[in-house]
């Protein structure tokens, strides 16, 4: 057993102990999109009914997962050739729409002789074992099933070359669930046997005391390996139940099959909130809960506060009622589709934090004490955080709630609604229509959004007198040149300066960038000595090296 000690604030902590267990991947810029997910999608037609719903009504799209219903009687890298006859072409289409599809794997593979799959692991040898040697078996979708020990490294490379398959088919990421692994037992663990398990643990053996932690992360591991060599110029996709410290080194998670309640959607933030300073920054909740048929309400309020978790995606059990935006008529799904589209504008702030997760292993999803560590009464809040350092999001976790207080870190801070300035380090109380959640940017903050090519700069007047912001760029995937522009805020009374610097090879990806300002009256404008106008607190601009506002 070894312990390791570190003092600090919480972000240098989390850099600390990311650089001991492993930095975050930095993921495809397409993940940070939404996901639409449901057990019950059993067929090809079912599938592409919801991804022409979402064209038909305007909402964006990145992502669709399977679960075990696309599978050939749930076992593991098969697709049902019935119910899915052309999954090759339609995942091109939607490839082609930039909507990607994502494959459920389970770890139990089906005890039978007539499977390839299990006779090949059983001849080397790469399963689990019991003391007399027998194999550990056991019951899960499939019916009886072994299960592959992956702390042996001849495993993990048998199993990462099982994943080629669903790659060939156009698959771009996968699902591992039931990864402890889960097992249906009628009482105890549902998992395997602790004592009697026997794994190989890289050589020097060991029981399933010992692996069970580390199963999930080994398993994410394999399958990591598996699409770096099956396409190296891209970056994988892997979202696991199961994992332990350094899972962020290959794959995302979620909070499992969380009920459909507004407990359950309270939850969700301190949980999501504790994985992220646990080091694992990529993490959501089912949007609605799992099990049962959230309200309108319910499911709008769990909407708009996933839309500022970094694993946004809404998923189902299959004995409820399909769950997607237009299900649940007006107003509903015209909400939707505007916390969607703002979504979608926020990709440069999300990507920018994902890239700073990768090189800190800073959360993208923080507390509301990492503004301020030494607030005692920051460190309470349970039903609000911030996103990155700029955004306050105060979620609305009660039924019929109109409103809400919440107590701010010291500062000041703008409605972003709005623009209505508020003073920090105290309570607080802020409407909350049902159109909206509560929304707060911090002054001084330079936010980064996006409308096609052009990129848009919303900057908070800072109250001090300079501040910064940054956005990093690369081709959205890959390995490749990347960019970092760093915007410089200085203030001195009624003058506003803004400089920026630029890092990196990658080639500006904007054709335009518009300066939008909150908070300031802008009077005069100039770029680069070069006296402009400015309509409506807006300019708009191509690239710059300083830009000198008077305002007031």
């Amino acid at each position: 057993m070894l312990y390791y000690l570190s003092v600090g604030t919480p972000p240098q902590l989390l850099d600390r102990y990311t650089e001991l267990t492993g930095r975050p991947a930095l993921p495809p810029r397409w993940v940070l999109g939404y996901h639409q997910s449901r057990w019950g999608y059993e067929t090809e037609t079912a599938v592409r009914e919801v991804a022409e719903g979402f064209i038909t009504h305007d909402l964006p799209l990145s992502a669709i997962h399977l679960d075990i219903d696309c599978q050939d009687g749930f076992r593991a890298f098969t697709i049902n050739p019935d119910n899915f006859p052309k999954l090759a072409d339609f995942n091109h289409d939607l490839v082609a729409r930039g909507v990607h599809l994502i494959a459920i794997v389970n770890p139990g593979v089906k005890a039978d002789r007539k499977s390839e799959l299990f006779e090949e692991g059983r001849a080397q040898e790469v399963f689990c074992k019991l003391p007399n040697g027998k194999l550990v078996i056991a019951p899960v979708w499939p019916g009886l099933c072994a299960f592959p020990d992956f702390t042996n490294p001849q495993a993990r490379h048998w199993w990462s070359r099982q994943y080629e398959y669903l790659l060939d088919l156009g698959f771009t990421g996968f699902w591992h669930d039931m990864n402890e692994p889960g097992v249906f037992v009628l009482w105890g663990d549902p998992s395997l046997p602790q004592h009697s398990t026997q794994h190989f643990m890289e050589g020097r053996g060991g029981d399933h005391r010992e692996a069970h932690n580390v199963y999930g992360l080994l398993q994410a591991e394999a399958a990591y390996e598996a699409l770096s060599e099956y396409k190296p110029e891209l970056r994988p996709f892997i979202v696991s139940r199961a994992g332990w410290a350094g899972l962020q080194r290959y794959a995302w998670t979620w909070t499992g099959d969380i009920e459909t309640s507004w407990s359950g959607l309270r939850q969700t933030i301190p949980t999501v909130l504790n994985l992220g300073l646990s080091g694992i920054p990529y993490s959501g909740a089912d949007i609605g809960g799992f099990k049962g048929n959230p309200s309108a309400e319910l499911y709008l309020r769990w909407f708009q506060m996933s839309t500022f978790l970094p694993f946004f995606r809404t998923h189902s059990a299959n004995n409820v009622k399909p769950r997607t935006p237009w299900g649940f008529g007006e107003p509903t799904l015209s909400i939707v589709r505007e916390f969607l589209q703002l979504r979608y504008r926020l990709m440069p702030y999300l990507y920018t934090l994902a890239w700073e997760a990768n090189q800190k292993g800073y959360p993208l999803m923080r507390p509301l004490f990492w503004a301020d560590s030494t607030d005692q009464d920051l460190w309470d809040v349970e039903d609000a955080f911030l996103l990155g350092d700029a955004i306050l999001v105060a979620a609305i976790v009660e039924s019929g709630a109109t409103s809400r207080s919440i107590t701010l870190p010291k500062g000041y801070w703008y409605n972003f609604w709005d623009d209505t300035l508020l003073e920090g380090a105290k309570t607080v109380n802020i409407a909350a229509p049902i159109e909206q959640i509560p929304l707060l940017v911090k002054a001084g903050s330079i936010l980064p959004m996006s409308v096609e090519k052009q990129l848009i700069l919303h900057i908070y007047a800072p109250m001090s007198l300079t501040s910064e912001g940054r956005v990093y760029s690369d081709a959205g995937d890959g390995y490749g040149e990347w960019r970092l522009d760093e915007f410089y805020l200085k203030r001195d009374r009624h003058i506003l300066e803004i400089t920026w610097q630029q890092q990196g090879n990658y080639t500006f990806p904007y054709t335009t960038v518009q300066l939008h300002f909150h908070g300031i009256e802008v009077q005069q404008a100039w770029v680069d000595t070069r006296k402009v106008n400015c309509q409506n607190n807006c300019l708009e601009v191509e690239q710059f090296q300083e830009v000198r506002l008077q305002v007031k």
